[in-house]
């Protein structure tokens, strides 16, 4: 039975559709790499149209004035962020398109649910804020690293450019986070 399973899987192998593999270390336009980089690139798509909607919202729930304004600026960073997106549909000719990202979907309703169940006006808020922030921030630190090596792999160099750049504006949101965290809002929340 062993060997009859293993010649089996030797043969599937074999039988694979020569558009699925790679050559010259890129993978070909039509491949199950290229379609999983578009698959990818339009899940992140509907993640920052979304948190475009979602960041005013905790922006507003924050307390401290120095949370509120970077979430502010990471507001108009995220509409820069779906922009270069659209460049990218346009680089690869694709038509930009969205595919629901359940994992931001359910980050931003764990926002939500941080809003609704804290005080309003307290640090413990704000250092929930940040909390659910970060979590966001670390999925797109994930996804847009992900994306830039599987564009690298393709060799497309301008793409990882675009991707490397705002691969940086979210670890810089991140670190910024840190910062407004472990400088105040932290040590305050504690006292309440």
């Amino acid at each position: 039975m062993a060997g009859t399973t293993k010649t089996k899987t030797t043969a599937s192998r074999s039988s694979r559709p020569a558009t699925a593999t790679r050559s010259k270390g890129n993978a070909e336009p039509q491949s199950k790499f290229h379609t999983l980089f578009m698959d990818e690139l339009k899940d992140i798509y509907w993640a920052e149209k979304h948190l475009v909607k979602a960041l005013p919202k905790m922006q507003k729930a924050a307390t401290s004035e120095e949370l509120a304004e970077a979430i502010g600026e990471h507001v108009e960073i995220t509409k820069e962020h779906v922009a270069r997106v659209e460049q990218i549909f346009e680089m690869m000719g694709a038509k930009a398109a969205a595919k629901k990202c359940e994992a931001m979907e359910g980050l931003i309703a764990e926002g939500q649910t941080v809003v609704e169940d804290t005080e309003e006006d307290t640090a413990v808020r704000d250092a929930g804020i940040i909390i659910a922030s970060q979590k966001i921030e670390h999925y797109e630190i994930a996804a847009y690293g992900s994306l830039r090596a599987l564009a690298n792999k393709m060799g497309q160099s301008e793409v990882v450019s675009l991707l490397e750049q705002t691969l940086g504006e979210e670890k810089e949101a991140d670190q910024m986070l840190t910062q407004i965290a472990e400088s105040s809002i932290n040590e305050e929340a504690a006292a309440e």
